[in-house]
């Protein structure tokens, strides 16, 4: 059968008025500036306010730029504005970053030596209900147990913490158990199991398909988008647990409509302009079929984290709640780029909890998919993360935020990140909003703005990526 998505309304996020600048237009012209000898120029060397998904494209050309003295970055959401580690003894890279736009910050660990503290952790603490992640802003890797890790295991945990030293590790206890959030239920259906559909893609061979976490995957072969309807999809790639969590899930009809946008509720969509790299301290919304719209903070970077069923690596580590059922679904920011599939993680909506996600770039570049009509397979590291060469419209390998990548026009545009309390789209924020809406668990959100992907710098179709209408994705 010929399973139509038709777009409804698209949700733009706000209405801002400002064209955000692309990074390599940050980073290169105030390079240039410093070896002009404008560098006392104190504005020129000030760090620049940044959107987030601005920040994380600079991030990923300084870290190429920086080399080994290069040891993490984070968002400042407060400030808006990318900080950047350096290790000590590398006067000259302090001076290029901060002619880039970049807060420094000197610390004493490399990535090196937070990588091979990572690996003893790995070796003799590889625990069920375990994760550790490096912390950019302490530094330090930060070791999370949940509530099974006790007795000899904890001891195991602990001891192995310690002997990396206390400015090499931290570790800490969660109230409640990892798990991927997979459940019998609502939204996509596969051998009794119920997911959510993560981003609607373009299969390597030009067939309509979308992307799920990977032990969606693995659970089912076939799935549909009602409880006792026929399946509508077939699993084509799927990983977990090891390198990854995350499936290519084809549509059974090549004729499948699959707009690239997230269903937030209400008939609401948000247009998804590229898939990015998540950056630390930024502002991320996660869309899921048990518990809707919620919003939180991206905590950590290439987490690891010790299911039931096996050792995932390589996710994103957030404070967004989540719960069963919510597994697959849409991590994006606020100006409409896709950053993760939701994997799994502790807690709930109700307390709270850490919540891991399988960066989308990750699994675009796996699987040899695109989003939308052209976007870069991946997008990673800012090269072509903002829809650049590959034919999302604008042809510079821009990061987000450029004219060409997220969301083209300042009309279409939120502009600037919106952080607690700010006022977005007219509207007071709680948290954040999406079109003036609060973001709390399972509300609608948005007014229907116009937030299309028709724009100058747009790939042409009608919105970003994500999920379809009601039927198709998340309820």
């Amino acid at each position: 059968m010929s399973h139509k998505r038709i777009p409804k309304r698209k949700a733009a996020f706000a209405a801002g008025t400002v064209v955000a600048l692309g990074a390599a237009a940050i980073l290169l012209p105030n390079a240039n500036a410093s070896q002009d000898g404008s560098s006392n120029d104190a504005a020129a060397v000030a760090p620049k306010p940044l959107k987030a998904t601005d920040a994380s494209d600079l991030a990923s050309q300084l870290q190429k730029l920086l080399g080994d003295a290069f040891a993490g970055s984070y968002y400042d959401a407060d400030s808006r504005q990318l900080v950047v580690n350096v290790t000590a003894g590398n006067t000259s890279v302090v001076v290029q970053a901060k002619q880039a736009g970049a807060k420094v910050r000197v610390v004493d660990n490399s990535l090196t030596e937070l990588a091979a503290g990572a690996k003893t952790l790995k070796d003799r603490a590889t625990i069920p209900g375990t994760s550790w992640a490096v912390d950019p802003r302490t530094n330090k890797i930060l070791v999370t147990a949940d509530s099974t890790v006790t007795g000899a295991k904890w001891n195991t945990l602990e001891s192995t913490v310690k002997s990396l030293g206390s400015d090499m590790a931290t570790i800490k206890k969660s109230a409640g158990t990892f798990k991927t959030f997979v459940s019998g239920g609502d939204a996509i259906f596969g051998g009794g199991a119920r997911c959510s559909l993560g981003f609607n893609v373009t299969a390597g061979d030009g067939s309509p398909a979308f992307l799920t976490a990977g032990h969606c995957g693995v659970a089912a072969e076939q799935w549909s988008d009602s409880e006792t309807g026929q399946p509508i999809a077939t699993v084509d790639q799927a990983t977990f647990p090891g390198n990854g969590d995350f499936a290519l899930v084809k549509y059974d009809d090549p004729a499948t409509q699959a707009p690239s946008e997230v269903n937030v509720g209400g008939g609401q969509t948000v247009a998804i302009q590229q898939a990015a790299d998540a950056e630390v301290g930024s502002q991320v919304f996660r869309m899921g079929s048990t518990t809707g719209l919620a919003d939180g903070q991206v905590l950590a970077l290439d987490a690891t984290v010790n299911y039931p069923e096996g050792t995932v690596t390589g996710l994103i580590q957030t404070n967004v709640c989540a719960e069963p059922g919510d597994s697959g679904g849409s991590l994006f920011t606020q100006d409409g780029s896709a950053i993760g599939l939701t994997s799994g993680g502790s807690g709930d909506c109700t307390v709270g909890g850490e919540t891991f996600f399988q960066p989308v770039t990750t699994a675009l570049q796996a699987v040899g998919a695109t989003l939308g009509a052209g976007d870069a397979a991946g997008g990673a590291g800012g090269d072509q993360a903002g829809g650049g060469e590959a034919g999302a419209g604008a042809g510079d390998e821009a990061g987000a935020g450029q004219e060409a990548g997220a969301g083209g026009d300042a009309s279409a545009s939120p502009g600037d990140e919106a952080g607690a309390g700010q006022e977005v789209g007219g509207e007071q924020a709680g948290g954040d909003v999406i079109g003036g809406q609060d973001t709390g668990n399972g509300q609608d959100a948005g007014n229907g703005q116009d937030a299309g992907n028709g724009q100058d710098a747009g790939n042409g179709q009608d919105a970003g990526n994500g999920t379809g209408d009601a039927g198709q994705s998340h309820n």
